[in-house]
This record gives structure tokens, C-alpha cells and sequence, in this order.
């Protein structure tokens, strides 16, 4: 016996050193992998939930630290890990941390490093985005306008840094907004009637009898321009990179106020051609005269005939030495792109574009800038490069001399003159209305257990073709970011014609917003497009999680299939059923269903300890 432990003891010590020298070995890599660069391993650390819906007491629940799957009443439910805290915030295509691992060579003065740059599929946070500490559900519309819980964006250096012009102020557990900007201290619905009034337009009121409806506003802050243009009947697509004042969108959003993450720089910006009666620039920073004008002529692109730019700005007004230049050379290049000063008061110049090719024609062989080829497709805009070159009218729009749109509201039911450009006749116009206006009604008797008349504000239809869903909302007080899908006819120019908002965008990538952000999704056969590409569904699940807010809703109107599929995922994304139906209304086949979600609010122990 005493041999046998003499013998033994050798072998122990032996096993004891390679297990202390795999632990050592694992703990190596988990760190090399860490600070090497895997987004994957950033997101992949195990949490324990406490109290994990707020308001119920459950038992703690841990969340595994890889993919797996288990099962419970037939039906595999999948499991899917937790974000660190630190990823928050996490937007996955305008990740600077991704830039700076990945080492991309990006000109920083064409702000291509403020461009969506995606991670490949190995490198995405196959994870949740956990809440902030202290997140509550968000101040209702319309009175989260004025203010937001700091709690959800825990972030106050724009009260510090812009507090002599009223960007927002901090009260307490709120953070305020008193409606001022750069160049509108004295707060932005003065600034909007000011504008009204250099226009001559009647009542100083900016929408011109419905004529103005939708604006760009470039470089927008936390978007008190396109708040206080709401009440005017005005819906503004406020555009912000995420630069130094890297919160600003998400505040936006955060209020209820339209906005998106976008940056003029050499891509162009994701809506079609003549999209906008009016864009804006309140000292937006941006340098209109470089690579040729380039920049100003994304503006002409995307602005409709006779649509104007009110450029709020030093080189406007002030008179030294540079900013005289800068006037100079401005004043002469917008002459060449045949703009004419409309308007011109105090810190403001507006321009107008001109309703005809008339005087596109009329200038000097060799004028720059030129017009663009006539192979060119001034709709094409997903990762399509800008090009320094006027975008000239279709002969349609040049005999109409303008857009020959209706006035808002009538716009919205209107058949628009671009809708012959996908050979559809006013008659399937008019019957797409009818069928979504049904369906719509269908999902708010489905929905209206669960909500009231203010409960969703951020709507996404994330497949919108004709923009009818988000019509059907009209008499609610809801907005909706319209968006469709890259390799999908590029219906967006019927959307905006009827005077609503929206994007291109491809379901494979992260869309460009922060998480938390939207209320509402509908989601139309979504899933079935992404599979026929070869795309993940379960990205899709978790980036619809991302900028989901807790307590918001999905509504999937899909293949019963795709309801199954989803249905493996409900406890892994604390989702839960609100409603299934099947689908009527319209040409779906027998096994289309609705299928209506709700997202849970769950916060990690990480969060519960840091409130505490």
C-alpha cells in the first residue's frame, strides 16, 4: 500500500503541473484573443441575470457564454450570450474600435473613417446589448421633445460644451432641451418662422401650405431644427455622423425626433435623387468647396426642382479676410450650379435650384462643374461613390417645370409621376393602400391589449415598398423610418414623393443607428430575402434586438416557417409572444402568419450592482 502511494505521488504531481500549464496556456490566449482584435470574444463573457424582467422576481438566470441550444416542450430554444456593459452603446458599422483593430487605411480628411465600415461575419458580437445601468422606458412623445432620462444616455459634456447656445441642459435625472443651436440661441422655432419670413411664405409658417415637407438637415445636432418642424407638418431627415459629438443621434432618437447616422463624405447619401424641398446647414462644419464641390453637389442631387439650401454660417456673414474667400468662391460655384440667392438676412442665406434645365444648358462649353454622364443613375446610391457633377432633370421634369407633386397631406394618397418609372398604374397604387390600411388595423386590434394612444413613437418598417404601411399610420402620432432593402427595386423615391422619410439599406449589415432606438419593427418577409442571399437569420434576430427598446414590439408578417425559426430564439432574446394570427388581406399564401413579439427589460448583475 505504501508503495502504491510513493509510486502514485509522482503521477499526481505530473498531472497537477500540465493542468496548472493548460490553465496558464487558456488564460493566454483568452487575453491575446481579447486584446487581438476578436469582436466575437468581446462579446462572448457570461452574465448573471438578478431580478431578470424588472418588476418580476424570478430566479437568477445565467446567460451562456456561447451558442448552444436546449430543450423544452418540443421546441429548441437557442441560447445567446450577453455584451459587456461596455458595448452599450455598441453601433457595429461605425465601430472606431473596428477601425483601429482592423488597421484600415481611411483619408480622414474625406471623413471616410465616419463611413459604415462592417465587420466580416467572424468578427461580428454574436451577442445581446446589454441597458445601461438605471435604464427606464423612455419619456413619451410629445413631451420627451423637451427632455430624456440621463439614465439612458448617461452622457452630459454637450451641456457643458454647448451651454452658451442651448443645445441641452442637465435637470436632475433628466437631461433637458431648450431648443437652441449653433446659430439659434434664441431657439429653433424662431429660427424656423425667421426663415419663413425671408421666403415670403404666408403666416411665417416654413411649410409653405404644404409645398415644404421634406428637409434635410445636415450637421444637426441633437435635432431641435427638426423637432420643432414637426408641428409645422414638416418631417426632417436630421443626418449627424459619429464624430466628437458622438451622442448627438442617439439623443435625437432618444426625443422621438427622426434621425440617422450619415456623414457627407465620399460615398453618397442613401436616398434617391430630388428627395427634399429644403436642406440645411446651421454651422454643420463642412467644407462645401473641397474635391470641386463635390459635397454641395450630393446636396443639388438629393434636393427637388425650385428646392432650396438655407445656410446658416460665419462665410455669411462675417467679414474678414478668410471668410470673405470662402463667400467668394462659394457665391461663384453655386452661380455655376445655376442656384440664385432666394433669400439673404443677417447670419442666413437661402438658395434656390433652379426648376428647368434651362440654364444648365445655356452655360459655356467647358463650365464647371459638369453635367454627369447619362449613363449615370442619380437613384443608384447604396455604396455608390459621389461624383462632382450636377445631376440634370428627366424631360419629364423639365417640361413639368418642378416635381409635380401634390401639396401635403394629399401627397400622402396621391399617385406620385415617378411611379410609372416601375410600371405601376395609379389602380396598384391605390390597391396597395387599401391592403396595408387593413393590415394595419388588423395589427393595432392584435397590438391594442398591450399599448396605448402613446406608447410606440419610432416606427422601422424594415421591407417599406411603397411606403403604404407607414401611410396607414397617418392618424397616428408616430414616425416612421422607411427602409428598403439594396437589391430590391429602389422604390425610395415613391416614399419620399409621398412625403415620407426612409433609406437603402441591406439587411446582412447592422443598420446605422444606436441600440435602442425604435418601438416598433414590422418586419414583411424580411427573413426570406436575407436566406435567398445566404444571410444569417440569427444576425438579423440579434441586430433587430440591438435597436429594439426594451419593451418594444416586432411584428413579423412571414412564412410560417420563419415563425418556427423565431420561435427557437424567444428565451434567448427575452422576447415574448403578444399575437399570432394568420395573415389575411392581400395575396399571401395559406401559411403566411402574423406573429407580434415584445421585448423584455432585463438589465446583467453588472448593472443592478452599479445602481446599487
Amino acid at each position: 500500500m505504501s508503495r502504491g502511494r510513493a509510486d502514485g505521488s509522482p503521477k499526481k504531481r505530473l498531472v497537477t503541473s500540465v493542468l496548472v500549464l493548460v490553465a496558464i496556456c487558456g488564460l493566454l490566449y483568452l487575453y491575446s484573443k481579447r486584446n487581438g482584435s476578436s469582436a466575437l470574444e468581446y462579446g462572448s463573457k457570461i452574465r448573471k441575470f438578478g431580478s431578470t424582467y424588472l418588476g418580476v422576481d424570478e430566479d437568477v438566470e445565467e446567460s451562456p457564454s456561447r451558442l448552444g441550444e436546449d430543450e423544452e416542450d418540443g421546441i429548441i430554444l437557442k441560447s445567446i450570450p450577453v455584451c459587456d456593459d461596455r458595448h452599450s452603446e455598441l453601433i457595429p458599422c461605425l465601430d472606431r474600435n473596428l477601425i483601429y483593430e482592423t488597421r484600415l487605411k481611411l483619408d480622414l480628411s474625406v471623413m471616410e473613417h465616419y463611413e459604415r465600415h462592417c465587420p466580416l461575419p467572424e468578427r461580428r458580437y454574436n451577442c445581446l446589448i446589454p441597458p445601461p445601468p438605471g435604464y427606464k422606458i423612455p419619456i413619451k412623445w410629445p413631451k420627451s421633445r423637451d427632455e430624456v432620462w440621463k439614465a439612458n444616455i448617461p452622457h452630459t459634456h454637450l451641456a457643458t460644451e454647448k451651454s452658451d447656445q442651448k443645445w441641452m441642459v442637465v435637470k436632475g435625472e433628466k437631461i433637458g432641451f431648450p431648443g437652441g443651436g449653433t446659430h439659434f440661441h434664441y431657439g429653433a422655432d424662431k429660427y424656423i418662422a425667421s426663415m419663413a419670413n425671408m421666403l415670403n411664405f404666408p403666416k411665417n409658417i416654413l411649410n409653405n401650405r404644404g409645398k415644404v415637407r421634406t428637409v434635410l438637415d445636415v450637421g444637426c445636432g441633437v435635432a431641435s431644427f427638426g423637432g420643432y418642424l414637426l408641428s409645422s407638418d414638416i418631417i426632417a431627415m436630421s443626418l449627424a455622423p459619429n464624430d466628437v459629438h458622438q451622442n448627438q443621434i442617439q439623443f435625437a432618437l432618444e426625443r422621438g425626433i427622426p434621425a440617422y447616422l450619415g456623414v457627407l463624405g465620399t460615398k453618397r447619401l442613401p436616398y434617391p435623387s430630388r428627395s427634399f424641398e429644403l436642406a440645411h446647414c446651421s454651422r454643420c462644419r463642412i467644407d462645401w468647396l473641397q474635391r470641386d464641390g463635390i459635397l454641395l453637389l450630393e446636396l443639388d442631387r438629393v434636393l427637388r426642382p425650385g428646392g432650396y439650401f438655407a445656410y446658416s454660417s460665419p462665410e455669411a456673414y462675417a467679414q474678414d479676410e478668410e471668410d470673405l474667400r470662402i463667400w467668394k468662391a462659394m457665391s461663384e460655384l453655386v452661380e455655376r450650379m445655376c442656384w440664385k440667392i432666394a433669400a439673404k438676412r443677417n447670419q442666413t442665406v437661402i438658395w434656390v435650384k433652379p426648376l428647368t434645365n434651362d440654364c444648365y444648358m445655356e452655360r459655356a462649353p467647358g463650365t464647371q462643374p459638369p453635367l454627369c454622364r447619362s449613363d449615370d443613375d442619380p437613384d443608384a446610391v447604396w455604396n455608390v461613390k459621389m461624383e462632382a457633377c450636377i445631376t440634370p432633370y428627366s424631360d419629364q421634369n423639365h417640361r413639368a417645370r418642378g416635381s409635380g407633386l401634390a401639396p401635403w397631406p394629399a401627397r400622402l394618397t396621391s399617385p406620385p409621376p415617378r411611379l410609372g418609372d416601375f410600371g405601376y398604374s395609379n389602380d396598384i397604387f391605390e390597391k396597395d393602400m387599401e391592403v396595408w390600411q387593413q393590415r394595419v388595423d388588423s395589427y393595432w386590434n392584435l397590438l391594442s391589449p398591450k399599448i396605448n394612444s402613446d406608447t410606440l413613437r419610432n416606427v422601422m418598417d424594415m421591407k417599406a415598398n411603397l411606403g403604404s404601411f407607414a401611410a396607414a399610420l397617418k392618424n397616428k402620432d408616430v414616425w416612421v423610418m422607411n427602409v428598403v432593402p439594396e437589391d430590391l427595386p429602389n422604390t425610395l423615391k415613391i416614399i419620399y414623393d409621398r412625403g415620407l422619410i426612409g433609406t437603402v439599406h441591406s439587411w446582412c449589415e447592422a443598420f446605422s443607428t444606436y441600440p435602442r432606438t425604435y418601438d416598433l419593427l414590422h418586419a414583411w418577409t424580411v427573413f426570406a430575402d436575407i436566406e435567398r442571399k445566404g444571410c444569417s437569420g440569427v444576425d438579423l434576430l440579434i441586430e433587430m434586438d440591438r435597436i429594439l427598446r426594451p419593451k418594444g414590439f416586432v411584428i413579423f408578417r412571414d412564412k410560417r416557417k420563419v415563425v418556427e425559426f423565431i420561435n427557437k430564439y424567444m428565451k434567448a432574446l427575452h422576447w415574448e409572444a403578444v399575437a399570432t394570427a394568420d395573415a389575411e388581406g392581400g395575396s399571401e399564401q395559406d401559411d403566411d402568419v402574423v406573429f407580434i413579439v415584445q421585448k423584455k427589460i432585463w438589465r446583467t448583475s453588472e448593472s443592478f450592482r452599479n445602481v446599487e
